[in-house]
C-alpha cells in the first residue's frame, strides 16, 4: 500500500509578504486613523442630536453614516442576501454570529430598519461611550448576577414590545477561532419573553477583513445573509434550548469558516 507524501503548507512568497506589509502599514497609518476620526465626529454629532430627537432616528442615521464611511475607507464590499425577509413596521430580534469587530458597521449598513444593540450595563458607565449608548437608546443588560440579569431582561423585553428591534450576538463575544462559538441562552429567553420573531443572520468574510484583536483592516468582500424569521409568540421559557439550537443551525447552514 502506497502512502501519499505529506503535503507542505505553502509559505507566502516575497511578493505576497511585501503586499501584506504594505497593507498593514496602510491600515495603521491611514485606515485606522480615519476610523477613529469618524467615530469621534459621528459620536459627537449623534450625542448632540439626541437632545433634539427622542425617537432615535438622528442617532441611527449618524451610526449608518459612520458605518458607510468605515466600509468605504477600508475597501470592504458588502453583499446582502435575504433583505426581503425583513417586513417594514415589524419588530425583530436579530441574532448574528460574531467573527469580527467589523460586524457592527456591517449590520448598520445591511439592515434596512432601525435597531438597537443589547450591551453590557458596565459600558453605560464609561464617559462619552456610556452617554452615547444611553442617549441612542441602546439597551443595557446585566451579566453575572442572576437577579439583576432577570430584571434587566424584563426591562429589555418591554422596550422590544414597544417596537424597538434589537441586534444580539448570542456567542456573547467575538469568536477567536474560525468557527462559531456555543450560543448563550439569554438572547433566546429575551426573544421569547418579548414575543417577537428572531431573524438569524450569517456573516461570512468579516474575520478575513479584520481579525479579532488586530488593527490590520484588509480590503475584501463580506456576505450578510438574512434568514427567514423564526416566530416565538407560541414558545415558553422551556423552549429556550430548542430555539437556541434552531437559530444556531440556521446560521451555521450558510456559514463559511475562515482559513487562518
Amino acid at each position: 500500500m502506497e502512502i501519499a507524501p505529506a503535503t507542505e503548507s505553502r509559505k507566502p512568497g516575497l511578493g505576497e509578504g511585501l503586499l501584506s506589509l504594505l497593507s498593514y502599514l496602510r491600515s495603521l497609518l491611514f485606515t485606522d486613523l480615519l476610523i477613529y476620526f469618524y467615530t469621534v465626529v459621528c459620536g459627537i454629532a449623534s450625542l448632540v442630536g439626541s437632545f433634539f430627537d427622542a425617537e432615535g432616528r438622528w442617532q441611527h442615521g449618524c451610526a449608518r453614516c459612520w458605518a458607510h464611511l468605515i466600509l468605504r475607507t477600508s475597501g470592504i464590499e458588502v453583499r446582502v442576501e435575504g433583505a426581503e425577509n425583513i417586513q417594514p413596521g415589524q419588530t425583530y430580534v436579530f441574532c448574528a454570529n460574531h467573527p469580527s469587530a467589523m460586524d457592527i458597521p456591517l449590520l448598520f449598513v445591511s439592515l434596512p430598519v432601525q435597531f438597537r444593540f443589547l450591551a453590557k450595563r458596565s459600558l453605560f458607565r464609561w464617559p462619552f461611550l456610556g452617554w452615547h449608548l444611553r442617549r441612542s437608546g441602546h439597551i443595557p443588560v446585566e451579566r453575572g448576577r442572576a437577579g439583576a440579569a432577570a430584571k434587566g431582561f424584563e426591562q429589555a423585553a418591554q422596550r422590544i414590545r414597544e417596537g424597538r428591534s434589537v441586534v444580539m450576538f448570542p456567542e456573547g463575544s467575538r469568536s477567536r477561532t474560525p468557527g462559531i462559538l456555543p450560543f448563550k441562552n439569554g438572547s433566546f429567553y429575551l426573544a421569547i419573553l418579548s414575543g417577537v420573531p428572531i431573524i438569524p443572520i450569517t456573516l461570512n468574510g468579516s474575520r478575513q477583513v479584520l481579525k479579532p484583536d488586530s488593527l490590520h483592516v484588509r480590503r475584501g468582500k463580506v456576505d450578510v445573509i438574512i434568514h427567514p424569521p423564526i416566530f416565538t409568540d407560541h414558545l415558553s421559557a422551556q423552549d429556550v434550548g430548542t430555539l437556541s439550537a434552531r437559530v444556531r443551525e440556521q446560521i451555521a447552514s450558510r456559514f463559511q469558516p475562515a482559513a487562518d
